[in-house]
């Protein structure tokens, strides 16, 4: 076992730290005992003990011993987790079995059977996400199934993650956006879905660094400057609110917290809005400490909307109605005395721990009713959404989880009264598949609030829905488009699937019989050589429409026919498509390295003279962070990291993924666009043209601006040399009188 040995296993509780270790032990077992009822010192000794000397000799890309990772994994599962010591010894020791000598069956021997289950979990999903596609969505759904055993297997991953994230500014830049999309797509969903605000919140903040650093220091340093102004306008605000709770008795504490930065980014390019016109950038939140209870919230609401004007279609009861994911709190959105709306959250101290920490929280209160019930609810979810997965269908899977986690809900009571959470836009055929499986298979009709309505209708928070069945099978392929959830997605698919298969089988066989009947005697490759010059992708695709009867077979043997009587053609292959992957990789480099023309791109430094083209999906200019994607015939395609398209390149195609970078100087000009927005007034357009195309000696490709009632909005196409150029242009614009905001158009 190479340091750490049988003899060193047997002396782990007795082992003599260096000062340094000795200390990170001691604050180790500090916090155990800080935030757990008890704590095993021992076991966490001796599982420091082994992890310290497991990974002795190791660094990480930081330059760290490794030990320090797993140090930090435990501390996360303290502080932040709050789970219990058993957890704690896990999270240290979650990398041995998969990157050291030691093995399960040691861990088990040394720290029993529920460490080595917790160790066993984490091993299995450790590979999520580091292959392709299909890959990832195995090893995730193996996440899930996991957690579905042992919640906490789930957690400490969850903590994992979130170090590594905290550190991936040390990893190479193509891998850096790699796993920040990954952890996007997966991770933050994931946790937002089990309730865990607070690290879903830093992991799309950290994600979002790493795809657009530019972006990210241009938001928080927009909140910094506010910030000062921000704390005097909650004081004023909340000022008369306060006086009247300490009036009446109230424990409270009064939060005025800003929204994360990457959701203030997505507000940003989902209303094509500037920073300055995004308003509801922070959240009050009025948090009663002990003894009062659910009711007192409702009385703080009524003092809040006694004292401001509510907004009525901003008010939201998640007490009465939780959210799946055990969320409750009462929200109200109300206009300040200057017209400023603000929104306001009202919770108790518990459900507060339960909206940051989520499923961590519920399982520190798994002793109580509510955590007891929220961590069955949440392994209910988990089974329910794993019921029946194809193997074959493991991309469909991820696609349907990850578009479900982040939709809002609604919620919809059955004809007795129980009470379903769907995802938003859900029609009754997903009611019908939630209810039970066969009901959604036999759905003929359905009753909303009484009413028959069609299959197909969107349902509204708080419609009552009554499913009419018969007895028959009565799938429609069609339903596919209709439905949001994924156990009915996944129902309708097995269905389509199944009508395929048999279609296909339909086609071979009279494609079998006309054959026979021929005398027509062709090779499996052959036959899809000819079913490709019959313009059919495959095969089995050219089986289907036979089978369907949408392609006559007399065309099809009649092009065999002609195939065979010509020979069989060997196709010639190019040279390129006989290299693989990494021999394409290794000639780019060499190409890119002996060049050294000024025209070209940095590769890791130095100036290349490869071809290569810029993205129109981000139309990227020079300044702006960039990734580059290798093609086969050596080309690269330029795009910005930030562009929606990098995350699906890089999880699909990895390895033809290059650094790149811009020379200090280039000739070239880039494509460019401004959003303008003002008022209105004669010659303004003459004035921005003139501006641009005579001051700023800037080419345009293109003016389109709209007037209403006086305001006017606006994007001008415009040709540019770097970011600085475009930067200067847009600040000259907003010098222009009646400009009220100029910013670069996504």
């Amino acid at each position: 076992m190479a340091e750490v040995d049988s003899i060193i296993l047997k002396e782990l509780g007795s082992y003599q730290f260096e000062s340094k270790q000795q200390q990170e032990l001691d604050y180790l077992i500090k916090l155990c005992h800080e935030n757990f009822e008890e704590t095993d010192d021992d076991l966490i000794k001796r599982a420091f003990a082994l992890s310290f000397l497991s990974h002795k000799g190791a660094v990480r890309a930081s330059g760290e011993p490794y030990y320090f990772h797993p140090l930090e994994v435990a501390h996360i599962v303290i502080k932040e987790m709050s789970l219990d010591d058993v957890s704690v010894a896990a999270a240290l020791l979650h990398d041995t079995v998969e990157d050291t000598s030691i093995n399960l069956e040691d861990i088990q021997h040394e720290f029993g059977d529920v460490v080595a289950h917790l160790i066993d979990g984490m091993t299995k999903i450790s590979g999520v996400l580091k292959s392709r596609e299909s890959k990832q969505a195995e090893t995730f759904m193996k996440l899930l199934m996991s957690m579905a055993e042992d919640l906490r297997v789930v957690l400490i991953k969850f903590s994992d993650r979130l170090h590594n994230m905290r550190t991936l500014k040390h990893l190479p830049k193509p891998k850096q956006i790699k796993i920040a999309n990954e952890t996007l797509e997966l991770y933050a969903p994931l946790a937002h879905r089990f309730g865990l605000f607070r690290l879903k919140s830093e992991l799309e903040d950290l994600s979002f660094r790493a795809i657009d650093s530019q972006g990210y220091r241009f938001i928080s340093r927009k909140l910094r400057e506010k910030k000062e102004a921000r704390e005097k306008f909650i004081q004023e605000f909340m000022q008369p609110i306060r006086d009247q709770l300490y009036k009446v008795g109230f424990n409270f504490e009064i939060k005025g917290r800003p929204k994360s930065i990457y959701s203030i980014y997505r507000k940003m390019v989902t209303q094509q809005k500037p920073f300055e016109d995004i308003y509801d950038l922070f959240a009050i939140r009025i948090i009663l400490d002990p003894p009062h209870a659910r009711e007192d919230c409702w009385r703080v609401y009524s003092y809040i909307t006694d004292t401001y004007m509510p907004m009525p279609e901003r008010f939201r009861d998640f007490l009465s109605v939780p959210k799946a994911n055990g969320y409750q709190s009462l929200h109200t959105t109300v206009f300040s005395s200057n017209g400023v709306k603000v929104e306001i959250q009202i919770r108790t101290r518990q459900m507060d721990e339960i909206a940051e920490k989520g499923l961590a929280a519920h399982w520190k209160y798994k002793e109580g009713s509510d955590g007891t019930k929220s961590i069955d609810r949440f392994v209910h979810w988990v089974r329910d959404v794993l019921d029946n997965p194809r193997p074959d269908a493991a991309q469909e899977f991820v696609q349907d989880f990850t578009l479900n986690l982040f939709s809002d809900e609604i919620y919809i009571f059955t004809p007795r009264g129980q009470l379903l959470t769907l995802p938003k836009g859900a029609t009754p055929i997903d009611f019908a598949f939630e209810v039970h499986s066969e009901i959604g298979e036999r759905a003929l009709a359905a009753k909303v609030n009484g009413k028959m309505v069609p299959l197909r209708q969107k349902l509204q928070s708080g419609d009552q829905v009554e499913i009419i069945t018969g007895k028959n099978i009565n799938l429609n392929p069609d339903w596919i488009n209709d439905v949001v959830t994924h156990k009915a997605k996944s129902r309708i698919r097995q269905f389509i699937n199944m009508k395929e298969r048999k279609a296909i089988e339909d086609g071979r066989e009279m494609w079998v019989k006309k054959a026979n009947k021929q005398h027509l005697e062709i090779s499996d490759q052959d036959l899809v050589k000819v079913a490709n010059k019959l313009k059919y992708p495959s095969i089995n695709k050219l089986y289907y429409d036979m089978g369907l009867a949408a392609f006559d077979v007399n065309i099809l043997a009649r092009a065999v026919k002609d195939f065979l009587s010509r020979g069989r053609i060997e196709e010639e292959k190019t040279r390129l498509e006989k290299l693989t992957d990494e021999e394409i990789q290794d000639q780019y480099y060499d190409n890119a390295r002996t060049a050294g023309s000024m025209r070209g791109l940095l590769l890791n430094g130095d100036l290349t003279d490869v071809k290569y083209s810029y993205s129109k999906c981000c139309n990227p200019i020079p300044g702006d962070e960039v990734i580059g994607f290798l093609s086969r015939n050596g080309d690269v395609k330029i795009h910005r990291t930030n562009c929606n398209n990098v995350g699906y390149l890089i999880k699909n195609d990895n390895e033809r993924v290059v650094e790149i970078g811009w020379p200090k100087s280039t000739t070239a000009h880039f494509i460019g666009a401004v959003r303008i927005i003002g008022e209105d007034r004669v010659g303004l357009v003459n004035d921005i043209t003139t501006l641009i195309s005579q001051t700023m000696k800037t080419n345009m490709k293109g003016i389109n601006v709209n007037s209403d009632e006086g305001m006017f909005e606006g994007t001008l196409i415009i040709y540019v040399e770097d970011i600085s150029h475009l930067e200067k242009v847009i600040k000259r614009i907003l010098r222009i009188p009646g400009v009220k905001q100029a910013y670069r158009f996504e």
